[in-house]
């Protein structure tokens, strides 16, 4: 599958957030569904399920948690890998490190974050040619 036609959902509740993601994401050249709560977040994992090559997802949304947002996608998006973002936890948080060996997530990145990390961590999981993932993202 080329580049353009994968999708990645944004999904965080601060439009600001959701806005800069989502213009990091396009400038890849990859196509960006933006999301701000729960519901959006699962019909467009529903509706995009055979394109969503990546999740970028809050940790904290007012309807709901987003690791149970996480389990939720995987539901309905399975084997779609999931970044987790968040100002509330930190990497070597014992909840992080156990999604992260659970597989519940793929990865974590910290707010504030910066641009190249962002752009990194999306560079990282597009590379992969084929499922599963790689063992060593989840121990960014």
């Amino acid at each position: 599958m080329s580049r353009s036609n994968r999708v990645i959902l944004v999904v965080d509740d601060d439009p600001d957030i959701c806005w800069i993601l989502g213009r990091l994401v396009e400038g890849l050249k990859v196509q960006c569904i933006r999301a701000l709560n729960r519901q959006g977040a699962l019909q467009a994992a529903q509706l995009n399920c055979q394109t969503l090559a990546l999740v970028l997802l809050d940790a904290k949304l007012p309807d709901i948690d987003g690791l149970e947002l996480a389990r939720q996608i995987h539901c309905v998006a399975p084997g779609v890998p999931i970044i987790l973002i968040s100002g509330y936890f930190y990497k070597d948080d014992p909840i992080i490190q156990a999604a992260l060996n659970q597989e519940l997530i793929y990865g974590f990145v910290e707010k504030p974050f910066s641009h190249a990390e962002i752009i990194a961590t999306i560079e990282n999981v597009l590379s992969w040619t084929t499922r599963p993932r790689p063992t060593k993202l989840a121990r960014q």
